[in-house]
């Protein structure tokens, strides 16, 4: 008997002409979006494309769920995070069993004794498809919780109280804000961000005195400029609120006085285009990581008498053209900065005598961040570590000493054995000479360096994120077959540096596609991939990345992942009813210019899909995506299908549920996650049988 082949959904064309500059652009398939996604022919297409995308991927259904079950089965069901002090209480996050989410409890002692239980977010998700929690927040005397939660995916919070000495839930409920959340010092007052609705950025900064209603909250800033995102925080001594604005290139800071419920907001500095900061306060003293006059960032200080003129600060730290300064968080006696070099992360901690030393782990490639240290008097600093073959770990490090004590490291169950794997950094000779990072990992008795491994290539490079090379217990799927995985540090994350970042972006866009693809070559050529078992993956920005290089590429990879993808760059970067899009003109270019328009339109995937032979290609989005909205990989796979001349499996998954961020829970995302990996290895499969 003869199998019928799967069909897959043929989108109706409907042309609708755009011209900027001159330039005429038709676009077949832009009766796809809806923003209010009620659309019936729509949703249609959406579930005939993941009934087709199920029936293409059947013959791998078992291999899947085996996968699945795999990357489950490592997870221990029931763990904590360790302890954190933070005034009277230790507080501590726990997860059980099959629980999607954890719980949240504290006690009066480290060992957790007498536990009180704060929040159960099982409990809150529970009649909910998609559940996350934003902020949580204890009020300065510590009676009292706020917490702020999404529940369709799209970024707008709710924010709910709880009085902790009676354990019943006030009657205040905040809407259609960010998530965070931010106390004044009198317990009865709280500031938040409001959203606007159609855009999605957060302009408003809004003041709620519990027991009364939102309709009555007092608007205390608004921000007109739509290219700056909006965030609140509280500085290190707590006597400041700070409401941070951040555009791409420019950063701006507003406070109130955390002590004064009717406090009016005051800018310690004059905004100026092009400065970019970090600033925190504990004390009499400002502590300012500023890129004025520094690219790589410099530390300064400043007192209430000098902070207003930035040329009165005082330098603490130089810039250095080698080393970027990424962070400070600040002590009684000491400071601690996080600087990279080289791409390596490290932390250099500072006594207030000008003593400093280097916290030193021994990996060759890792990654480690400053955990929470809530309290500034004391004389620890948490920090979290990971590398590619170390599970992440938690230490406390002496402050005066630099001695490290190991608090914990997440198990990996199954038998792992970190010393079956190596991990390398290695660098890659781009086509312009430029050598760019790359790290990798695999299983030692798997690997042959004559060519013959699977490799699984990630890539993101944009907006100065620097994607550091991590444990992921998911990723031994794929070594424990055999692949080789690396994350090649393309321009356009500041892995070397701000200089690195700013040839990743606008005018210098195309170096971030020609780094990942020249990363690839190089490392078949150097025998760490087989040439015609070659994957690339990547989310996002890296969706664009992804989009980009199967364009310029395509003979390169047997298969990509494309997940929530943003792929329509010209038309979105054109549209500023669109979410996000007028804060990111410094990133990619505001096409409105004619030659940010030539710029874009020569890269954008959609805009750029011929007709050639496409790889296997795998795409992935959320129907209530925030930030890259659904129907831009929509358009491009019903374009892309509609064009490309090769039989390779092209497949396009939405979840209706969920957002940019995919499902939500420890779990249930697990499953995107076996999903691609099953398309991998069966085209790695088939790829071999057809050898044969």
């Amino acid at each position: 008997m003869s199998v019928s082949k799967p069909q897959a959904p043929i989108a109706k064309i409907v042309p609708h002409s755009m011209t900027h500059h001159d330039h005429t652009r038709i676009d077949n398939y832009y009766w796809m979006r809806d923003d209010e996604r009620e659309n019936e022919e729509v949703i249609a297409h959406l579930e005939a494309e993941n009934h087709y995308c199920e029936a293409v991927l059947a013959p791998a259904d078992a291999l899947r769920k085996s996968l699945f079950e795999e990357l489950k089965a490592r997870i221990v069901k029931d763990d904590s995070s360790v302890p954190v002090k933070d005034g009277q209480y230790w507080y501590v996050g726990e997860v059980s069993g099959d629980n999607e989410y954890p719980t949240y409890a504290r006690a009066g002692n480290r060992e957790m004794q007498g536990k009180q239980l704060l929040l159960d977010a099982n409990e809150l998700a529970k009649d909910h498809d998609y559940f996350d929690l934003g902020d949580l927040a204890i009020s300065p005397n510590e009676n009292l919780l706020a917490y702020s939660q999404d529940t369709d995916s799209r970024r707008i919070y709710d924010i709910y109280f709880k009085d902790l000495t009676t354990g019943e839930w006030l009657p205040d409920v905040l809407r259609e804000t960010e998530s965070e959340l931010v106390w004044a010092q009198d317990n009865n007052t709280v500031y938040y961000v409001k959203k606007d609705i159609q855009t999605l950025l957060g302009y408003q900064v809004y003041r709620h005195r519990l027991g009364t209603a939102q309709h009555e909250d007092e608007l205390v800033y608004e921000e007109q400029d739509r290219q700056f995102f909006m965030g609140l925080g509280k500085s290190r001594d707590e006597s400041l609120i700070f409401i941070y604005l951040s555009a791409t290139e420019t950063a701006d800071l507003l406070v109130l006085d955390a002590h004064n419920p009717k406090a009016k907001v005051a800018r310690l500095f004059p905004r100026q285009a092009g400065h970019e900061f970090g600033l925190d306060r504990l004390g009499e003293t400002y502590f300012i990581l500023s890129n004025y006059n520094a690219k790589n960032f410099r530390l300064l200080t400043a007192t209430d008498s000098t902070i207003g003129d930035i040329n009165q600060w005082q330098e603490r730290i130089a810039h250095r053209e080698s080393v970027l300064l990424e962070g400070i968080e600040l002590f009684d006696a000491h400071f601690v900065l996080t600087e990279r070099e080289a791409g390596q992360i490290r932390f250099v901690v500072h006594g207030r005598d000008d003593t400093q030393y280097t916290i030193q782990f021994e990996d060759a490639c890792f990654y480690a961040s400053l955990g929470l240290n809530p309290e500034s008097s004391q004389t620890h600093v948490r920090i979290s570590y990971s590398s590619l073959t170390t599970p992440a770990t938690v230490y406390d490090v002496c402050l005066n000493t630099g001695e490290k004590t190991l608090l914990k490291q997440h198990q990996v169950l199954g038998g792992f054995d970190a010393s079956e794997y190596a991990s390398e950094r290695l660098h890659i000779k781009g086509r312009d000479g430029t050598d760019i990072p790359v790290s990798l990992v695999y299983k030692k008795a798997l690997f042959n360096k004559d060519g013959s491994n699977p490799l699984l290539q990630y890539g993101y490079g944009a907006y100065g994120i620097t994607i550091d090379p991590t444990f992921s217990s998911s990723i031994l799927s794929l070594l424990n077959r055999g692949f080789v995985y690396a994350i090649a540090h393309i321009r356009g994350s500041e892995m070397l540096g701000r200089t690195w970042y700013e040839q990743g972006k606008l005018a210098h866009k195309q170096n971030t596609f020609n780094d990942f693809v020249d990363v690839t070559h190089g490392l078949v050529e150097q025998g760490y991939g087989a040439k015609d078992k070659i994957f690339a993956t990547g989310g996002s920005a890296g969706g664009l990345l992804m989009g980009a290089i199967v364009n310029q590429a395509p003979e390169a990879y047997l298969g990509v992942g494309v997940h929530v993808p943003f792929l329509d760059v010209l038309t979105t970067m054109l549209d500023e009813s669109i979410p996000l899009t007028t804060n990111e003109y410094e990133e990619w270019g505001n096409p409105n210019e004619k030659q940010a328009y030539d710029t874009i339109l020569a890269y954008s995937p959609y805009d750029n899909l011929q007709a050639m032979a496409y790889p296997n290609i795998l795409v992935t989005t959320g129907f209530h995506d925030s930030q890259v909205q659904y129907w831009e990989p929509m358009k491009w796979v019903a374009k892309l299908r509609s064009m490309k001349t090769d039989d390779n499996i092209l497949v396009f998954k939405t979840d209706m549920d969920a957002g940019h961020g995919g499902a939500s829970g420890r779990f249930k995302s697990l499953e995107e996650k076996a999903l691609e990996f099953a398309f991998f290895l069966n085209l790695l499969s088939s790829s071999a049988s057809n050898e044969v």
